[in-house]
């Protein structure tokens, strides 16, 4: 599995959900106060040094608090975090939506796309066998602060210009899950490191695409995955 213990696990897992809930570097002291670890602040400290020489955290450039690399948010996507249970009315409000598509393939991905982007707060997308991209959303992006950053929304902005582009980056992430997450830092562009892509492959009447949001890194992964697993489910119903 990992080369963690219990209660390194615990304050990893803490350091995440702090950072994705306030975009900042998270202290020692933040995680003494906020969440019940039972160590002292001082342990807690030892354990982050720890964690940094692993590769599970790196330092901020603005405080003396932590962040979580790429390699951390991994393993607290596939190992660590916990799946929130859709609300009956998320999945109720989305069938509704996809279901007045369900018709004509181009306008089910383009209504994907919103309702995804809508749900997500992100930039939602879908791409056909064809390459070609819909999108929505793009609104959301500017009320993330990692998009504050000219040069980050410029490369992304050019980035999903690209068709041929995007079905590399879609190609990334691939697993043995239904749902593929791709974190910026691979993307190979250091404008990118604060984004994640999550998506899905999806068929539809034996017609493949790809559906997806775009966003920063702090994801509301435990919410956004369960519904890409929820829409792909729907859509498949809804082409069989």
């Amino acid at each position: 599995m990992i080369d963690l213990v219990a209660r390194q696990i615990q304050i990893l897992r803490a350091i995440i959900e702090e950072f994705i809930e306030t975009a900042g570097p998270v202290g020692s002291d933040t995680i003494d106060k906020k969440y019940n670890i039972g160590v002292s602040p001082a342990t807690i400290r030892n354990e982050m040094v720890y964690l940094t020489k692993q590769g599970y955290l790196q330092k901020s450039h603005i405080s003396a608090g932590r962040i979580p690399t790429p390699l951390a948010l991994r393993l607290y996507v596939n190992e660590l975090m916990k799946e929130k249970e859709l609300s009956v009315a998320d999945e109720v409000g989305a069938k509704e939506k996809i279901w007045e598509h369900r018709e004509d393939k181009e306008d089910l991905l383009n209504e994907a796309a919103k309702v995804l982007a809508d749900k997500a707060r992100a930039l939602g997308m879908a791409m056909d066998e064809e390459q070609h991209i819909y999108r929505a959303g793009f609104a959301n992006l500017l009320n993330m602060p990692e998009f504050f950053d000219i040069r980050v929304t410029r490369n992304v902005f050019n980035m999903i210009e690209e068709e041929s582009l995007m079905q590399e980056v879609f190609e990334l992430g691939q697993s043995e899950n239904p749902i593929h997450v791709v974190f910026g830092k691979e993307l190979g562009n250091k404008e990118l490191e604060p984004v994640s892509i999550i998506y899905t492959q999806v068929n539809f009447a034996s017609r493949p695409f790809t559906l997806g949001v775009l966003g920063s890194h702090r994801f509301d992964y435990a919410y956004v995955i369960p519904m890409m697993k929820y829409f792909k489910a729907l859509i498949e119903e809804i082409a069989g």
